[in-house]
């Protein structure tokens, strides 16, 4: 399976200034009671990475940026580009524990967050968790008051210089297709988190292609839900936005009775996300209240969608464009279903390679029959550099002539559409996060009664897949099951945090001393 490549432009900053060529007086972002021209973006990000510039952060520097979608996380990520600095994003539901280690293990220069979101202070949130941070030399306040020790926005903004605005010039202008871009975090199943090294060329390449997959334009408007931290919302939401000149409207948390009125007054065109958000539109008791007649493109994925979803999303949403894709840190988006596809093919399948993208499905190394299941391994223009810091990892994942192996199980059927049967053997999917077993295990030891801890996916009417924890107690200490949980929900991600807790007196393992998960499995699943 294979499809062609595409041109895409050298750099980020290039791609935006050939767009604000194209469209400086169209609108680019519009959020709240500001809005932004492609000129006016140009210039502000530009502004931005001239204050990172005078604040001393250098090129190939890493930037991270831990805050809820909005016009200044735009801002933002496209100036620390013209900057030539590389982007951290972090997840916004972390804790300060799960912060530092990205933090750390990127040797993150700058961090910019807000210290007001849904009640939440992330400085404060860092400063609980007492990491040592020696690389952090700067942060910046997006929104909300600043602390003591970080920079307020505007204070930033008043730093700029004639000779950092024109060193930043210069520093766009010598970017190129292999330089670094930036750095997604991706728990693997040995619960480290592991960098996906992306550069300039190979992130463009996510953008452009979704581009071309969804028939984006400069004319659409686009409500984006799909986080920003997260590669759906940085390449597919923002980058991609640019490539077609899109208007964003950035949304900082999905709510369903403000993404439906949003849609009418603002006359909204793209709407993707994970299935659950289509759920929710279609099951909200007023949708027939509100004018949703502008809707044009619907992207989901992420999560095994029911057949009767897709079919409720063409039959009584107006969207002309319905795609489902498979996509990865690792590699952006490998195959996807295409517009004309129908429900039954959309819900079960995730279409063909994507342009420049060669699917093969093996058993061990050896290549399967069609119709048969085995480890998706994939080769494309936009797959990783790399893993940050970590080649053995990266040896182990990706081969010298470029093939990755993503851990997933699929077949491809009679018509040559790639089906998800499996994933990463212990890797479950909370409405639309993924979460790793390992990793919530490694967060649950730190607990002081927990002695030994199993993790498992179990199924959720509403998520989809929660976390099932098995916990060993400490010799002489006792486990309540709700104190556990509220527990992890103060030291981890909600989706991460298990929402049923046993306490048990052993764990099953096998001869080698590794637990059997699939005993547990078959234990839930025999009660019914």
């Amino acid at each position: 399976m294979s499809g062609t490549a595409s041109d895409t432009p050298p750099s980020i900053p290039a791609l935006l200034a050939a767009t604000a060529a194209r469209h400086g007086d169209h609108a680019a972002v519009v959020d709240g009671n500001r809005t932004l021209t492609y000129a006016e973006l140009v210039a502000e990000s530009r502004r931005f990475g001239a204050a990172l510039v005078a604040a001393g952060i250098g090129s190939g520097d890493r930037v991270a940026i831990w805050s809820p979608n909005s016009v200044e996380w735009i801002v933002a990520v496209l100036g620390l580009f013209q900057a030539g600095a590389v982007l951290v994003p972090i997840n916004t539901r972390f804790k300060g524990t799960e912060a530092a280690v990205l933090l750390g293990r990127s040797h993150a220069r700058a961090l910019i967050t807000v210290t007001d979101f849904l009640d939440t202070d992330y400085v404060a949130l860092l400063e609980a968790a007492g990491a040592e941070l020696p690389d952090l030399t700067l942060t910046v306040i997006a929104q909300g008051p600043a602390p003591q020790g970080a920079v307020a926005w505007d204070t930033l903004l008043a730093g700029v210089t004639d000779e950092a605005l024109a060193e930043v010039d210069r520093r766009t202008a010598g970017l190129g297709p292999d330089d670094p871009s930036d750095i997604l975090f991706t728990s693997g199943t040995t619960g480290v988190p592991k960098g996906v090294v992306m550069t300039h060329g190979r992130t463009l390449g996510v953008a452009t292609d979704w581009v071309a997959m969804t028939g984006l334009t400069a004319d659409d408007r686009y409500l984006m839900v799909n986080p920003y931290f997260h590669m759906f919302g940085l390449k597919a939401g923002i980058l991609a936005s640019v490539a077609a000149g899109a208007t964003m409207y950035p949304e900082p948390v999905f709510d369903v009775d403000r993404a439906l009125a949003r849609v009418g007054a603002e006359a909204i065109t793209v709407l993707p996300g994970a299935p659950t958000i289509y759920q929710a539109v279609l099951d909200h008791p007023d949708r027939g209240q509100h004018d949703l007649s502008t809707l044009r493109v619907a992207v989901t994925g992420a999560a095994d969608i029911p057949v009767e979803l897709i079919r409720r999303v063409f039959d009584e949403l107006p969207f002309s464009v319905v795609v489902t894709g498979y996509g990865l840190t690792e590699a952006g988006t490998a195959s996807a279903t295409v517009p004309g596809d129908d429900a039954e093919t959309v819900a079960t399948t995730v279409g063909r390679p994507r342009p420049g993208f060669e699917v093969r499905i093996l058993d061990g190394d050896t290549e399967v029959p069609a119709g048969e299941p085995g480890e998706i391994v994939l080769r494309g223009p936009t797959v990783m550099l790399g893993y940050l810091d970590d080649p053995e990892a990266t040896a182990a994942t990706l081969s010298a002539d470029g093939w990755l192996r993503t851990g997933d199980l699929g077949v491809v059927d009679e018509r040559g559409n790639l089906r998800i049967v499996g994933r990463s053997k212990d890797m479950f999917i909370v409405g639309g996060f993924n979460a790793y077993p390992a990793e919530i295990e490694n967060l649950l030891l730190g607990h002081p009664d927990i002695a030994q801890a199993a993790v498992i996916g179990i199924p959720d009417e509403r998520l989809g897949e929660v976390g099932m924890a098995f916990l060993v107690p400490r010799v002489g200490a006792t486990l309540d099951p709700d104190a556990v949980i509220a527990w992890a929900r103060e030291h981890m991600a909600n989706y991460k945090a298990p929402r049923a807790v046993e306490v048990v007196s052993e764990l099953p393992v096998n001869a080698t001393g590794k637990v059997v998960k699939d005993e547990l499995r078959a234990r839930v699943a025999g009660r019914g």
